[in-house]
């Protein structure tokens, strides 16, 4: 089997780590949720050695993730676990914070409130998930290569599409997820981060 590769963990790996590396300084246990070809994982965990990267999907895209982990060779790049955000029973972690890229656009609705449901339960207090891709505001498109995308996604599968960031915000709020940032990133994506806290800071 050849490794599989995306060409866009390869243009936005950079972006995204030069934000993270400030975010995780101080996290040990990361979960990756919906690691697709496992490029990110190791990428971030050869840069991020005081962090364990537990990548994760659903069990036909394990295969590749091995083959990128086997690559790489890291000490902090333990097998890939097996997750389906809408199962009942989450694999038992202790995190410090959940880390998704270019997966809520693809997934159904119904994944997207499962995951952040399941996100809401895992996460111990200030716990951080950070969240990247493309999000509309106020149902607007942020550019027209964005409702290209849209289009295309939406032709390929009526269930996906890029999400709103206000419907998205309601149901981090609901799973005691507190936004703290909203980064613009290269090629009309955005990195936004939330932290877990039972009670409302302010």
């Amino acid at each position: 089997m050849k490794k599989p590769y995306s060409a866009a963990c390869d243009n936005n790996r950079q972006p995204i780590l030069e934000v993270i590396q400030a975010l995780f300084a101080d996290c040990k246990q990361i979960l990756e949720i919906g690691s697709g070809t496992g490029q990110h994982a190791v990428y971030f965990a050869a840069r991020l050695p005081h962090l364990v990267w537990h990548s994760s999907d659903l069990p036909e895209h394990h295969a590749g993730i091995k083959l990128w982990l086997a690559e790489a060779n890291l000490p902090n790049t333990p097998p890939p676990l097996t997750l389906d955000v809408k199962q009942a029973h989450w694999p038992e972690l202790q995190v410090d914070a959940v880390f998704c890229a270019n997966t809520i656009h693809i997934a159904g609705w119904d994944a997207v409130q499962a995951l952040f449901a399941g996100v809401g339960k895992l996460l111990p207090d200030n716990g951080l998930l950070v969240l990247y891709g493309p999000f509309n505001y106020n149902n607007a498109y942020t550019s027209e290569s964005n409702a290209r995308f849209d289009l295309w996604l939406k032709q390929r599968d009526p269930a996906s599409g890029i999400r709103n960031f206000e419907d998205v915000d309601a149901l981090a709020t609901k799973a005691s997820l507190h936004l703290q940032r909203d980064y613009a990133m290269p090629a009309n994506n955005r990195l936004i981060y939330w932290v877990k806290q039972r009670h409302d800071p302010s």
